[in-house]
């Protein structure tokens, strides 16, 4: 499963609590409802294969506390709506992706330690060069 269809499967399963902005279109006279409130709680990844599950509940922290995601930047509900999820989906994938491989330390080469020291001596005679004359 890709992990923008893992997102929707979740959006689709999660709670989802609308209330008043305070962001644009939260001003209206009708005093609409636009910022939208995911609540994904671990009961929400029943139907996932189980070793997708374990590793959103421990990489969302489901396992401590119910993940809770909002947005109010947009003027409508529906958009407020995709917002998350699509903030959702780049959690899900950055969990889903797992640790980047271990760095392999290197050796900087034999050229580049000459051109670093090079340097170091270039800059020793600048600043070599603005300091006063010796009182000899």
């Amino acid at each position: 499963m890709t992990p923008e269809r893992v997102a929707e499967h979740l959006a689709g399963r999660a709670a989802w609590t609308y209330s008043r902005s305070s962001g644009p279109g939260g001003q209206r006279r009708d005093h609409a409802e636009t910022r939208a409130e995911l609540t994904l709680r671990p009961r929400d990844l029943d139907e996932l294969p189980l070793p997708i599950a374990d590793r959103l509940r421990e990489g969302l922290g489901l396992d401590r506390r119910p993940l809770r995601m909002t947005s109010q930047a947009e003027r409508s509900r529906e958009r407020n709506r995709d917002v998350v999820v699509a903030r959702l989906a780049r959690r899900v994938a950055e969990v889903l992706a797992g640790p980047a491989p271990a760095r392999r330390p290197t050796r900087p080469s034999r050229s580049a330690r000459e051109r670093r020291l090079a340097d170091k001596a270039r800059r020793a005679r600048i600043k070599a060069a603005r300091r006063p004359p010796d009182g000899d």
